[in-house]
């Protein structure tokens, strides 16, 4: 089984990147790839814990993207880590995701929610890409809410009274600077109706000109006939479509393995990819 999207505590993942890997192995996967938000910090360590195992590990990252208010995930397989491009992107994403933290755990706490910026960031690792998500986790926490879903619904949503954007790249820069640091973008959960809302036609027709691989396409946020859709307009457009659980830990009930990718998919995309390589035994 190959799963290609999956987070690890390196951004809003509740497991070590190690443990990410041994999670895989035992949930029967023989591929998996790491993409946490806006950051390759977790790439060394679940390498060297893949090395050892008969798992397969792809390199990747979700970086966040924006056009006016909406907002779009792209996955990146097998980016060169260290392009100058990518790299400033990623950059100045996590600094304004870390400003945007102290904005709005302020607003919360101003309007009575309990909530401490010091408790936020105690839940953020070291050098992690910061989110929502931690800001949920400590109000889990404190017992204030049972799950990071709850916390989204109550206070953390895109229309909440205390929501605060970040710094995110247009998807079509984006695309193109994927492209130039040896990677393979693609949509994620383009269907999805919960967090980032949905990603509509005319940008994926505007990506895919752009330079765009594919098409996440069997997400547990999608239904039967979001899937009919997107498969049918991935085909027109010459994009390839994958699975995957976008697997949190306990931070979603997502789970390993729930949705994958057809083996003729990864070898086109290690095919495209000359960034990095995919880490094996």
């Amino acid at each position: 089984m190959i799963d290609l999207h999956t987070h690890s505590n390196a951004s809003d993942g509740t497991e070590a990147p190690a443990a990410l890997v041994a999670s895989a192995v035992a949930a029967g996967l023989r591929v998996v790839a790491l993409t946490d938000h806006d950051t390759t910090l977790g790439w060394a360590e679940a390498s060297e814990a893949a090395r050892h195992t008969d798992l397969a590990l792809v390199p990747g990252i979700e970086v966040s993207c924006g056009r006016g208010r909406g907002s779009l995930h792209l996955l990146a397989y097998l980016p060169d880590p260290t392009h100058p491009e990518l790299v400033a992107e990623l950059e100045r994403a996590r600094e304004s995701r870390d400003s945007r933290l102290d904005r709005m755990v302020g607003k919360m706490a101003a309007a009575g929610v309990p909530v401490s910026i010091e408790a936020v960031r105690a839940e953020v690792e070291p050098g992690a890409t910061p989110g929502r998500p931690h800001i949920a986790d400590a109000l889990v926490r404190a017992g204030v809410v049972d799950h990071r879903d709850e916390a989204f619904t109550r206070w953390l949503s895109d229309d909440s009274p205390y929501y605060v954007s970040h710094y995110a790249p247009d998807p079509v820069r984006a695309v193109r600077v994927v492209r130039a640091a040896g990677g393979v973008p693609v949509v994620a959960h383009p269907s999805s109706r919960t967090r980032t809302g949905t990603v509509g036609d005319v940008l994926i027709e505007e990506l895919a000109a752009a330079g765009l691989g594919g098409l996440e396409v069997r997400h547990r946020d999608h239904e039967e006939a979001d899937v009919r859709h997107l498969t049918d307009l991935a085909a027109q457009l010459g994009l390839f479509v994958t699975g995957s659980s976008d697997y949190h830990g306990t931070g979603k009930r997502n789970r390993l393995g729930e949705n994958t990718t057809d083996p003729e998919v990864l070898e086109r995309i290690e095919a495209e990819g000359t960034g990095t390589d995919v880490v094996r035994s």
